[in-house]
């Protein structure tokens, strides 16, 4: 498998398009300040249009050097440092404005922080992916103080020590089995995530001598500073402070997950038997080239190579010949939406899954136990 065969050129690096997330920004402080119908210009701005800018402006099949060195990514890199501090501000600002100096009603501020938790899972949560990848201690801190404050830290070791090894298997508990709609994958993810990492975490300090209660366990840090941005809400504005701030969280995850669910429905890496799979390649990720949706989510969509190249920095990402990969239809956004209505979503996507088998595996003939993820596990590493 090579690792991309489309033929263009190298493409030239270019930073400013993905800074065009910080107008995130000045849209919070709009809908937080104005409240009334300036809170939907941060759904709209992301969810309408993004995607209508996809579709004028179309695919970017280009592919930078995958071996441009790390000098050269100063402004890339600078971006997800800096974003940190302007959400911790963004978000307990607002708590603080409608909290206590405005006079908005449940619903208008349930509102505002609707749209706070869409910046915090469009942005905050694709940035600290970003960030928790890299060995980088200062990276992975913000990568853990961001999934802190949508109260998601374990994720960080759910996506690294399950997700990766064991996507497109019954292990990996966000891989979207096929007919599982939306919702019924959301809340097993919910039910499940947690437990998860925490017997990650368990297995990898057993490997030391460690007994999992061990401080070196970051489930401990991840609850320490969820606790500590608890408080703050709590201080801020008391138990409506504290009930808003746990709204956005839930919001934010929600995108989460649903972009977890686009990114691996129905796909499967092949049993070999004795708790035995293929290797991870990159068919085993929907894909999407759309550039404004990919400046928007720092190129989260070209997924395929971040699986096969999980600690390539974002701008290096490349995009694989349809050939290699199944590719999605638009951007991140369309689909998202689309998979909030599973009857659609099946009707769409069923097929593609079932093209994307005759494509890959043409010699597997009993689909059954891949269609549940009812193999058994494969063998700890």
């Amino acid at each position: 498998m090579t690792e991309t065969t489309m033929p263009q050129d190298k493409a030239r690096l270019r930073a400013w398009p993905y800074w065009l997330t910080l107008t995130f920004g000045p849209l919070v402080i709009l809908a937080v300040i104005k409240g009334g119908w300036y809170v939907a210009l941060i759904p709209a701005y992301g969810w309408v249009l993004m995607p209508l800018l996809d579709v004028v402006l179309g695919q970017d099949l280009r592919n930078p050097d995958p071996d441009t060195p790390e000098s050269e990514l100063f402004w890339f890199r600078l971006l997800t440092i800096i974003w940190f501090p302007i959400q911790f501000c963004l978000v307990f600002g607002a708590l603080f404005y409608v909290t206590r100096v405005a006079d908005y009603g449940v619903w208008e501020a349930l509102a505002i922080m609707f749209g706070i938790g869409v910046t915090t899972g469009t942005v905050g949560i694709v940035y600290a992916h970003e960030l928790f990848h890299k060995a980088n201690k200062l990276e992975r801190n913000l990568g853990d103080l961001l999934m802190a404050l949508v109260l998601y830290g374990h994720f960080r070791t759910e996506h690294l020590l399950v997700h990766h090894p064991y996507v497109g298997t019954g292990r990996d508990t966000v891989t979207a089995r096929y007919n599982e709609g939306f919702h019924r994958a959301f809340a097993r993810v919910l039910m499940t995530g947690f437990g998860s990492a925490w017997r990650a975490e368990k297995a990898m300090l057993a490997r030391k001598g460690l007994p999992p209660t061990h401080l070196s366990n970051p489930i401990w840090k991840y609850l320490g500073l969820q606790a500590g941005f608890l408080a703050l809400a709590f201080g801020i504005g008391g138990w409506v402070g504290l009930g808003l701030f746990a709204f956005q969280a839930l919001v934010a995850v929600w995108q989460l997950e649903l972009t977890n669910y686009v990114e691996h429905y129905g796909l499967t890496r092949k049993y070999l038997g004795e708790g035995k799979y293929e290797p991870v390649k990159p068919h085993h990720s929907w894909d999407s080239a759309h550039q404004v949706s990919g400046a928007l989510l720092i190129n989260l969509q070209r997924h395929a190579d971040h699986h096969v190249h999980p600690m390539r920095r974002f701008p290096l990402l490349q995009v694989y010949d349809a050939s290699e990969v199944p590719m999605l239809p638009t951007g991140y956004p369309p689909m998202t939406a689309l998979a909030m209505v599973p009857p659609l979503w099946r009707r769409m996507f069923n097929p593609r899954v079932r093209a994307w088998r005759r494509q890959f595996y043409p010699e597997i003939e009993d689909w059954g136990p891949y269609k549940t993820l009812s193999h058994p596990d494969p063998a700890a590493r």
